[in-house]
């Protein structure tokens, strides 16, 4: 038996009609019987084409304010009837049912309507139920069904019914099946995570329906993916494609600047996910050149990213620097052209758009997902525990580097002076590591750490570290508390002329 399939008939009903008009006219051309209701219908009536409204099938009117109109076993039986199965062509003709070959039916836009901040009466009313399930049935049926259920797919679908003369095979079929279970399940995501927004159930929904294929993961022997709409969030001006790496550096990169937003002209160069430079400056230019001194070896091959436009001097201290991707709100003409000099260099705007405030990562078996870490560090939060208390050139100091910290993987030391990193420890397996490991950095880049300020992602179980900070120069520490061992930090600070204030919030990033 041939998996071919002639349409004779189409049930057309969707939201979107964007595109519609010349599939309308191609499958009239081709004589194939529409049925449609409501607007759809309208839409068919007014280009000149002949329409069967579904109310004329079924005999019932569309009832409770269009919230009922194909949920009808004339309509129903007409998609899921297995036309190779004798019972079934024998029920056809008994109950006068017609048979619908091509379905097409889009879903009411939940998403958008939700992102609009529309009232629950309206977001409710926009969870479809009609042609949800005309898309499942159709689907279902893809030996004898072809289902259309999204405008993204309509220019696809003309050149399928064109070139085959109003035949699809099996193949088609199958693949607008797969397009179809794709919409559905991602609908019915979006609509459990609306009314799940408090996690009450316990439940884990994720659901992205862009993809692209990477050139390959961490390493060359690794497959990669990115599911998630990049050009929402990014215009990306020029340069290569970016890498699973890339990717990760990019996140990292703007949920670092995401804390300094608001703040003056800041520049960050971020490796492997961390800062290794950042600084904070009148002129984007400077914090350009300030940030770069932090760890200029380290910059090579970096991932830059200013909160505020690019202007072509700092365009051009940059391109003095390989580095991988360039992050700003915008660029001034002149930057733009200099930054595309180097062919391969990655030129990303950054867009307003809201970050999500969930993390998920796989974890054995399963996933574990938690709230972001949305808590920023002010000057409100800070309890001054020792006799001298910071200044307020030191306090500004001490929550730029609070704010450096929480984004720097641990266990992990920043040290910064003057709104600008001298030096962090990252991920080391002790406190102590960390700390000496950014003295010995800062050192080796020559900066003077006398009057610097040191940030701890959490707390100091032992007087150690703030004992190796004095030595070094350092006068200032912000750090959570909580060791039941404080009060010997605390005491050290006193007996040495330091200030220490705590946040009483961790801020840990495994």
């Amino acid at each position: 038996m041939s998996t071919s399939k002639k349409a004779t008939s189409a049930l057309v009903s969707v939201f979107h009609k964007d595109g519609l008009e010349p599939i309308v006219k191609k499958l009239h051309e081709l004589g194939v019987t529409l049925y449609s209701t409501g607007g759809t219908e309208k839409f068919i009536k007014e280009l000149g084409i002949p329409v069967v409204p579904v109310e004329d099938v079924t005999s019932y009117p569309s009832i409770l304010g269009g919230r009922v109109k194909t949920l009808h076993p004339k309509v129903f039986g007409g998609i899921l009837n297995r036309q190779d199965h004798e019972g079934d062509v024998a029920q056809m003709e008994e109950f006068d049912i017609p048979q619908l070959d091509i379905v097409i039916v889009d879903l009411y836009p939940f998403e958008k309507t939700v992102a609009s901040g529309a009232s629950e009466q309206d977001i409710i009313e926009k969870i479809d139920i009609g042609g949800i399930s005309l898309i499942r049935a159709a689907a279902k049926n893809y030996k004898d069904v072809l289902c259309v259920s999204s405008m993204e797919d309509y220019e696809d679908f003309l050149n399928v019914i064109s070139e085959g003369n109003g035949t699809t095979s099996l193949e088609d079929r199958k693949r607008y099946a797969t397009k179809a279970f794709n919409v559905s399940s991602h609908y019915d995501s979006a609509i459990f995570n609306y009314f799940n927004k408090d996690h009450g159930v316990a439940a884990l929904k994720i659901s992205e329906t862009q993809g692209k294929v990477l050139r390959y993961g961490e390493n060359p022997h690794q497959k990669g993916f990115f599911f998630g709409d990049f050009e929402a969030m990014f215009d990306k001006l020029h340069g290569k494609e970016l890498s699973y790496n890339n990717l990760l550096d990019v996140d990292a990169a703007v949920n670092l600047m995401e804390e300094f937003k608001d703040d003056d002209p800041t520049f960050a160069i971020l490796k492997h996910n961390n800062a290794c430079g950042l600084a904070t400056r009148s002129n984007i230019k400077q914090a350009y050149v300030d940030a770069l001194a932090g760890d200029p070896v380290s910059a090579f091959g970096g991932i830059l990213i200013a909160n505020t436009e690019i202007d072509v001097e700092t365009a051009n201290e940059i391109h003095q620097l390989f580095c991988e991707v360039v992050i700003a709100p915008s660029y001034s003409d002149d930057a733009l052209e200099v930054l595309k000099g180097k062919k391969n260099r990655i030129i990303l705007i950054q867009k307003e758009i809201e970050l999500p405030k969930t993390l998920t990562r796989t974890c054995l078996n399963g996933a574990l997902v938690q709230e972001k870490d949305s808590k920023t560090d002010s000057e409100n939060d800070l309890e001054a525990v020792t006799n001298k208390k910071a200044s307020s050139r030191e306090i500004e100091d001490l929550l730029f580097a609070s704010k450096l910290c929480k984004h720097t993987k641990s266990n992990t030391i920043v040290l910064a002076k003057n709104k600008q990193l001298c030096a962090s420890g990252t991920g080391q397996t002790s406190r102590v590591d960390a700390l000496n490991q950014a003295i010995n950095k800062a050192k080796s880049f020559n900066f003077d750490l006398d009057g610097a300020v040191m940030a701890s992602d959490a707390f100091f179980p032992f007087p150690d570290c703030v004992e190796i900070a004095h030595t070094a120069g350092i006068r200032s520490v912000i750090q959570p508390g909580g060791s039941i061992k404080d009060q010997l930090s605390i005491d050290f600070c006193n007996e040495n002329d330091m200030a220490m204030v705590m946040t009483g919030t961790r801020h840990f990033k495994h």
